[in-house]
């Protein structure tokens, strides 16, 4: 019997746990990699010794000893000897030593040993290409290899890098994997987080008792009223840094409002000048600007801190229906409602910069940049949705069963929503990598244009405005709403979750108001 299965059996008979499922040895055994991890080395040598349990194998000490000492066939034996339990690591492993063997034999000048270990041992190895292409130009022009490295102190740092490389890859319970028992309790501590429906935080988790957030965790209940506009309230908006709120009405008119440290509203800008309705306002990435955009009417792009009208793109016959930034805050898209005019882009001033136009394009119904600026995501009359990669213009085309009324994009850039007029919302990935969406239903959403939107920590939840005059909430990862808010007395056509107060939420209403959110508590 050798000494690796000696080591298996070694204590493994006892366990730990109610249903005896944690071997007693292991679970010491990785408590001292902790401990050593953490620089506790006096204690975790004292547990070594009281309970029996050392964190390094005796294979590993054996391997350690003859890499130290730069024993290298001896090495090269006992990967061989483990080649079934590395695997596909063999030569990755072998690699690593064969390396540092070949760099000392170039320090001490022995460049004939050099050369043959790299043609005959190191170039059979599978491994990248690059590795040994970077190798063999060390052969030729030694510019690894300094003077020092002849020195006994700077050769016993690098055999001591190269064995802690190689424990990466060494399998258990040969060697245990990093910081194993931090990795043990963060999946723990992960799984309560992705179990839990309400956790709306960053902050780090107690490991004293099981993880569960309750309701008072995400916005439930209305903490103000704001009652600037004179008509319904289509659109609302809150800026990226979360300290404004937009918002857009049937009474012509877009109202900029500031978010107070306490959680207040005041009005800081009433933008007036369209003729028509103003359906969807757009935050520029660096909240400096803000585009409008008229119902079947102009577009008119605004300075934040003034309130003054910068420019308005366009003419009567110049109907946009959507509109979104790129990061740089300099220029942006529109789709448009004439198929004819396709999607533009603009800057500021109002040059046209490219455009995405053909024959047979139908009329844009929503569009919107991924946060990155990598993807521009398109809905078109009326269930097509097109996702194209800026840089490379690769197309992925979706589409749905019933029409889409609205687009919403995640802040990480990986994920967006569509409102459907068959009550459901559709969240699909930016990538591609999901054959079907993951559906979210409960709302009501027959007639009208309802917008929902991402919110929360990372993007934890999905609400949505209804036409049953409620706010609908839902955890990311559930079909049915967790929270149903009641406030409104009509249609709720918009929300937004403020990106930097995960607990804040405002909702628009054909009833005049803008109501903002809050936690219970």
């Amino acid at each position: 019997m050798g000494v690796h299965q000696n080591f298996l059996m070694e204590n493994s008979s006892e366990v730990l746990g109610s249903k005896g499922l944690i071997k007693k040895n292991e679970f010491l055994r990785i408590i001292v990699q902790s401990l050593y991890s953490l620089g506790y080395n006096k204690t975790a040598s004292c547990l070594e010794s009281e309970s029996g349990v050392f964190y390094k194998s005796p294979e590993f000490q054996f391997l350690e000893s003859h890499l130290l000492n730069g024993n290298w066939d001896n090495c090269i034996s006992f990967l061989n000897s483990i080649r079934d339990s590395l695997g596909e690591t063999m030569d990755s492993a072998l690699f690593l030593v064969l390396k540092q063997y070949l760099l000392e034999c170039l320090s001490r000048g022995d460049d004939a040993l050099a050369l043959d270990v790299l043609k005959k041992r190191i170039s059979a190895l599978k491994v990248d290409r690059s590795k040994v292409h970077s190798l063999a130009r060390s052969v030729v022009s030694l510019k690894d290899v300094e003077s020092g490295v002849r020195d006994g102190n700077v050769v016993h740092d690098l055999r001591r890098k190269c064995l802690t490389d190689l424990e990466k890859l060494l399998p258990p319970p040969i060697s245990v994997p990093e910081r194993r028992l931090e990795h043990l309790v963060e999946t723990t501590v992960t799984a309560w987080v992705d179990s839990c429906l309400y956790h709306d935080s960053s902050n780090p988790i107690s490991l004293y008792e099981d993880h569960q957030c309750g309701r008072d965790q995400i916005p439930t209940v209305t903490t103000q009223i704001l009652a600037g506009h004179r008509n319904e309230v289509w659109f609302v908006q809150f800026s990226n840094n979360g300290e404004y709120l937009a918002s857009s009405s049937n009474d012509c008119t877009a109202i900029v409002w500031k978010v107070l440290e306490d959680g207040e509203f005041t009005m800081k800008h009433t933008l007036c000048g369209h003729m028509c309705a103003i359906s969807l306002v757009a935050w520029s990435p660096d909240d400096t600007k803000l585009l409008t955009i008229g119902n079947t009417e102009v577009l008119k792009l605004w300075d934040v801190e003034t309130g003054t009208c910068k420019h308005t793109f366009g003419n009567p016959d110049f109907v946009v229906s959507s509109c979104a930034w790129f990061p740089n805050s300099k220029q942006f898209v529109c789709g448009y409602s004439d198929p004819e005019k396709g999607i533009c882009m603009w800057d500021c001033d109002g040059n046209e910069i490219k455009a995405w136009r053909g024959t047979g394009m139908p009329k844009v119904v929503d569009i919107a940049v991924t946060p990155d600026g990598e993807y521009l995501i398109s809905v078109f009359m009326d269930k097509e949705i097109r996702i194209l990669h800026m840089e490379t213009n690769a197309e992925r085309v979706i589409s749905e069963e019933h029409s889409i009324t609205s687009l919403s994009v995640s802040g990480d850039s990986k994920f967006f929503i569509v409102n459907l007029n068959s009550q459901e919302i559709h969240m699909w990935d930016v990538a591609g990598k999901w054959d079907k969406p993951f559906t979210f239903m409960g709302h009501k959403q027959c007639k009208y244009v309802i917008r929902s939107c991402f919110g929360g920590f990372n993007s934890t939840f999905i609400a949505s405005g209804s036409e049953n005059a409620q706010v609908y909430i839902w955890n990311s990862r559930n079909s049915r709403p967790i929270e149903v808010l009641s406030g409104h007395s009509l249609t709720v056509n918009c929300v937004s979750w403020n990106p930097k107060r995960p607990h804040m939420l405002a909702s628009a209403s054909d009833d005049y108001s803008i109501r903002i959110w809050g936690p219970r508590s």
